[in-house]
């Protein structure tokens, strides 16, 4: 058993490679990369015989518990308080008000849009809108970067992943839970089990970030700090999750976000090869989820599932746009207004990533329309890669500059 799952990672690590020597050769995103090498090692398999151990009934855990933990941590970690403070109302309403707009509104297009209430019903098209609701603009911060745009669009872009990936993560897990509960509990009731789930997530994530920090201080040794911080990671997830049945994803947003701020009074606790611990972990494991993609990819997604693809499409793009328009019209009378060509930027570059493949790869598959979730949702994140991410950059030195 130990051989053979050592063997699937190794391979799982080896494709990761072979991706990276794709993107070397051929100037491709590292995400790109990832799914083209995954696609044809998916095509590959069946003659070589060999069994990469992912199957569709255990990708939730591997995802839930071993991936997204190290995600959402290394975001929370990497923000910039100062410049956050500043611009937290329109990160905040992004995160908020604009993932719940954001979807609603592409779950009844995308529910519209299929008119197949048997064989695609509300449930299949909230968690779609859930799904979509997260961004994430990694490759539009690296363009912003590049062009020197204004650090405050940059800290709007972090903080707004950072933040609405946390609350569709949320999300998802309460439409997931409506959609295999098949609707035995009342309005009432899962909206307060939302409240306990969400709010005690944070409540935990903050006590153990502080227990843990304080723990990290005692030791005073760089050697440890990174240590106690993947136990941070990973624990606090588990033990939200598994035994206090809290929301992981609050649970280790806020311990990274509070382990972060009290490390930073310390002396000694930080230095510079803890933030690169969590930028390699974070690059793996975004490309081991676009490997899996790849691997779950086929041909028969693109001749039976087009049409709902191409709604997919048009219903995150309509619903990202309102979500970006509520926003900028709320902030206006605040010192934190949006220019209108940032909210251009927010609109375009609002690419859907690694959370949304996340989630869509955790769909069960006892749920009938996962296939068709799984399809629509592929077919958004190619499109972010292949098209807004690669016309990004104009935007970008049009209208990156202001505040």
């Amino acid at each position: 058993m130990v051989v053979t799952v050592t063997g699937q990672i190794l391979a799982l690590a080896g494709l990761v490679l072979l991706a990276a020597l794709l993107q070397r050769t051929t100037r491709l995103e590292l995400t790109l990369a990832c799914v083209a090498t995954g696609f044809l090692a998916g095509l590959a398999i069946p003659y070589v015989g060999f069994d990469t151990g992912i199957r569709a009934y255990n990708l939730q855990d591997i995802v839930f518990f071993i991936i997204l933990p190290v995600l959402v941590f290394e975001a929370a970690w990497h923000i910039r308080p100062a410049l956050l403070r500043r611009w937290l109302p329109p990160v905040l309403l992004l995160a908020t008000a604009g993932v719940l707009l954001s979807c609603f509104v592409c779950a009844a297009i995308v529910y519209f849009g299929i008119a197949h209430p048997q064989g695609f019903p509300w449930s299949a098209a909230l968690l779609t809108g859930a799904i979509l609701a997260a961004t994430d603009p990694i490759a539009v911060i690296n363009q912003l970067r590049a062009q020197k745009a204004a650090p405050a669009l940059t800290t709007i872009f972090e903080g707004e992943s950072l933040f609405n990936d946390a609350s569709a993560v949320v999300l998802f897990a309460l439409f997931l839970s409506l959609a295999l509960d098949g609707g035995s509990t009342t309005l009432a009731g899962q909206l307060a089990q939302f409240a306990i789930v969400f709010f005690g997530g944070i409540v935990f994530g903050i006590l153990a970030g502080a227990l843990l920090a304080g723990i990290a201080r005692f030791l005073a040794r760089p050697a440890t700090t990174p240590i106690v911080l993947l136990f941070a990671a990973f624990g606090s997830f588990y033990v939200a999750e598994h035994l206090l049945h809290v929301s992981g994803i609050m649970a280790v947003m806020f311990a990274a976000l509070v382990m972060r701020w009290r490390l930073a009074q310390g002396e000694g606790t930080l230095d510079a090869r803890v933030s690169h611990l969590w930028e390699w972990l974070a690059e793996l494991f975004t490309a081991i989820l676009f490997v899996v993609m790849g691997l779950t990819i086929t041909v028969g997604m693109f001749t039976s599932q087009w049409l709902a693809m191409l709604i997919a499409i048009g219903a995150a793009l309509v619903a990202r746009a309102c979500a970006v328009g509520l926003c900028g019209l709320a902030v206006y009378p605040l010192k934190s207004r949006l220019p209108m060509g940032w909210q251009v930027l927010l609109v375009w570059g609002g690419l859907r990533g690694a959370i949304a493949v996340a989630l869509v790869l955790a769909l069960p598959v006892r749920l009938e329309y996962w296939y068709t979730v799984q399809s629509m949702v592929f077919g958004v994140v190619l499109f972010s890669l292949l098209v807004q991410g690669t016309t990004n950059a104009g935007l970008v030195r049009r209208y990156g500059s202001g505040q």
